[in-house]
């Protein structure tokens, strides 16, 4: 990623001429992302160390995970997976997130490189 000249962030891929296997090669360089439960504090089925993938790209989503979860989660998948850092100044390589019951849960997202996974 560079920064065009007017300060916009932009990927800058080149887009010009590219096919539609050029960008089908694309989402093939996507990385997953992993969410982790950290917290409970309160009444759900989700449990702390329980752990989900989005599977190579934002779309498709894990199964098992709730869905007002997921609706929280759909705010920064995006972000996640195109490496756009964090608030959170000691690992701006991870959101923290809550679901959207106040006696929910807390899960850390982040993007879990294609070698590791």
């Amino acid at each position: 990623m560079t920064e065009a000249k007017d300060d916009s962030i932009c990927l800058h891929l080149p887009t010009e001429g590219m096919t539609d296997r050029d960008y089908m090669r694309l989402w093939d360089r996507l990385d997953r992302i992993e969410i982790r439960c950290i917290e409970k504090n309160g009444q759900c089925r989700h449990n702390v160390g329980e752990t989900h993938y989005y599977d190579r790209m934002p779309y498709r989503r894990p199964e098992g995970v709730c869905y007002a979860l997921l609706h929280v989660l759909e705010l920064y998948t995006w972000r996640v997976t195109l490496g756009f850092p964090g608030w959170d100044a000691a690992d701006r390589n991870v959101y923290r997130v809550h679901c959207p019951d106040r006696t929910g849960t807390i899960w850390e997202v982040r993007r879990v490189p294609r070698a590791a996974a």
